[in-house]
């Protein structure tokens, strides 16, 4: 019998959901359950063909449980060695190689010292930063945000400098990003599943978050490109970056689509908040994903989905030749 996990966390309607849809649908000897750990001893697999993972970047512990499981063969969706090492400033230096737009972006130090260290830990960093000239690059109203993570937290929308340093004095230990504003005519939240299954969503992040998905889709031969053009930015950023479950968003400015964010590979699927024909999609394509990646499972060998990035330089592939894989 091959198993598919769900391991999740405080969500309920999407992994409910999945779970009872790939039991639907699901040829006999595959079937799905929320994923039960128990104990977990090096080397030992989890009892899992697939593990559909919603949970692992707010509890360490899962992480290194997933890792664990990874190396004995279960396809653990999203790759849990590539997302412990991914982070937006990188997304965003990868989608420069890609040829996709991206808002001008500078990286922060964080604004305390990490702890355990002290001022000869940063003799390499030339303080003062040359902030007149950040500022003249990135441009205000600008962004800050940090440089890994997500779920808006800590996001400060600046309009001087005054406003960035007091905002800057909030982060405390987070390494922060200053973001070129993109005033946008429309919004996209796009998910990815499976690394070729695209779905793009209207959305208003100005919106209460409740009503963020209460937007339409352009219509026109104009926008018929633009969502073309847009799902060919994503499919290209989830190729690059090896994701099997992602979300990619993109602010519209004079007609060009600019990532914005695309590092969430444990995105909202509550019906609550995507809508009920967002969710039966997500649902049904995660499901016949999972089901497939349990068909195609081979026990004991690599069956994580690595991006192109890294198989790229795994053989000495330039990086420039990114841009044009398909």
């Amino acid at each position: 019998m091959k198993k598919i996990g769900i391991l999740h966390g405080m969500e309920s309607s999407f992994p409910e959901a999945f779970v009872e849809r790939v039991n639907q649908i699901a040829p006999t000897g595959i079937s799905a359950e929320r994923m039960i750990v128990e104990k977990v001893l090096q080397g030992e697999s989890s009892g899992y063909d697939v593990i559909i993972d919603r949970i692992s970047q707010d509890v360490p512990f899962y992480r290194a449980m997933l890792k664990n499981t990874a190396l004995t063969g279960t396809a653990v969706i999203n790759n849990p060695f590539w997302w412990s090492a991914d982070e937006k400033f990188f997304n965003n230096a990868l989608a420069v190689h890609l040829g996709v737009p991206v808002p001008k972006t500078v990286l922060l130090p964080s604004k305390e010292r990490p702890t355990d260290t002290s001022e000869t830990s940063f003799r390499n960093l030339k303080f003062p930063l040359p902030w007149g000239d950040i500022f003249e690059h990135i441009g205000f109203p600008a962004y800050m945000k940090p440089h890994s993570g997500g779920g808006w937290k800590s996001v400060y929308k600046v309009r001087n400098p005054d406003e960035l340093f007091n905002a800057y004095d909030e982060t405390d230990q987070l390494v922060m990003l200053l973001q070129e504003e993109i005033v946008f005519t429309d919004y996209f939240r796009c998910y990815c599943i499976g690394g070729k299954e695209v779905r793009i969503m209207p959305y208003e992040p100005r919106n209460p978050h409740h009503l963020r998905y209460d937007a339409t889709l352009p219509t026109g031969t104009q926008a018929k490109k633009l969502l073309a053009t847009v799902k060919d930015y994503v499919l290209k950023l989830n190729k690059a970056l090896g994701y099997d479950f992602n979300t990619v968003e993109f602010a519209v400015k004079d007609g060009i689509p600019y990532a914005i964010d695309f590092c969430n590979p444990a995105p909202d699927a509550d019906i609550n908040s995507v809508g009920q024909e967002n969710f039966d999609w997500v649902v049904e394509t995660a499901a016949k994903v999972a089901i497939d990646r349990a068909k195609k499972h081979k026990p004991g060998k690599d069956n994580l989905t690595w991006g192109t990035f890294i198989s790229s330089a795994v053989i000495g592939k330039d990086l420039a030749s990114l841009k044009s894989d398909k």
